[in-house]
């Protein structure tokens, strides 16, 4: 039997179609995670949560093959800087753990940025919030369900 996440269950209830897919929970790599879920990488991408000087907290989802460019992402959200938050400090922030953070379902919801290649997808696969899990879902209802924007974020 499947599992069911919250981000799933959140997803359920405002009616937003999503495909769900299963991998070895052991698969770190978001590259390999792509091939396993015979996606293109540039069509799966990866939750990242950061911490701004201000205290404020972040979160930018990007291609699982890129790396965030910081100082794009501060400039996105009119930050000076920004750093990753702490692996420690995932959990308690978020209620996600590393490897299994979803932008759907965070304890608070947060101000996020897509990358803006993102737009031009019908598709993409982010976490489902459990790892093992992704959710296949339009870009466009997730940003609409999270209030999320788009931006130029990577390297």
């Amino acid at each position: 039997m499947a599992i069911k996440t919250n981000a799933m269950r959140i997803l359920d209830k405002a009616k937003i179609r999503y495909k769900h897919y299963e991998y070895d929970p052991n698969t770190t790599d978001g590259v390999l995670v792509a091939e396993l879920l015979g996606q293109p990488r540039v069509k799966v991408y990866k939750t990242l949560v950061t911490v701004a000087g201000s205290g404020e907290h972040y979160v930018f989802v990007i291609p699982v093959g890129e790396t965030l460019d910081l100082k794009k992402a501060a400039k996105a959200v009119s930050e000076k800087s920004l750093s990753m938050l702490k692996q420690k400090d995932l959990l308690p922030l978020t209620g996600y753990i590393h490897g299994g953070c979803s932008p759907v379902g965070m304890k608070k919801l947060f101000r996020t940025v897509i990358h803006s290649a993102a737009k031009e997808l019908e598709a993409f696969c982010v976490s489902a919030g459990h790892v093992g899990n992704q959710i296949e879902l339009s870009p466009s209802e997730l940003c609409t369900l999270i209030r999320a924007e788009y931006g130029d974020l990577i390297m």
